[in-house]
């Protein structure tokens, strides 16, 4: 069974950094894309960026140039390093892997 488990959220001010982990169990997980969405209040889940199993990366724009996604394969997480915060950025973050299996999500608040 796969098991998703996000962590790293909080309450930051505008203009901080954060740094979400997902660890990822019950799969082979350097064979899988992986990727952060986000759900703010009101508002449809949205995807922010994504990581192949090759490395490679996409990001919205609105993230673009502020947030990096990378993964660990000897340690099954996949990270989002989000810097220069906004407070647009508060939502609930969730880790995915496919085939609708998400994480349980992690809250981050930007504070203005």
């Amino acid at each position: 069974q796969v098991q998703l488990v996000e962590s790293g959220g909080g309450l930051v001010q505008a203009g901080g950094s954060l740094r979400l982990s997902c660890a990822a169990s019950g799969l082979i997980f350097s064979d899988n894309v992986m990727s952060w969405h986000r759900q703010a209040p009101g508002k449809q889940r949205e995807l922010v960026a994504v990581i192949t199993s090759g490395g490679s990366t996409n990001y919205a724009a609105s993230v673009k140039g502020r947030f990096t996604i990378s993964r660990d394969n000897a340690k099954n997480t996949v990270y989002l390093q989000m810097n220069s915060l906004k407070p647009e950025d508060t939502a609930v973050y969730y880790c995915y892997v496919g085939r609708g299996r998400w994480g349980q999500g992690t809250q981050v608040t930007v504070s203005s």
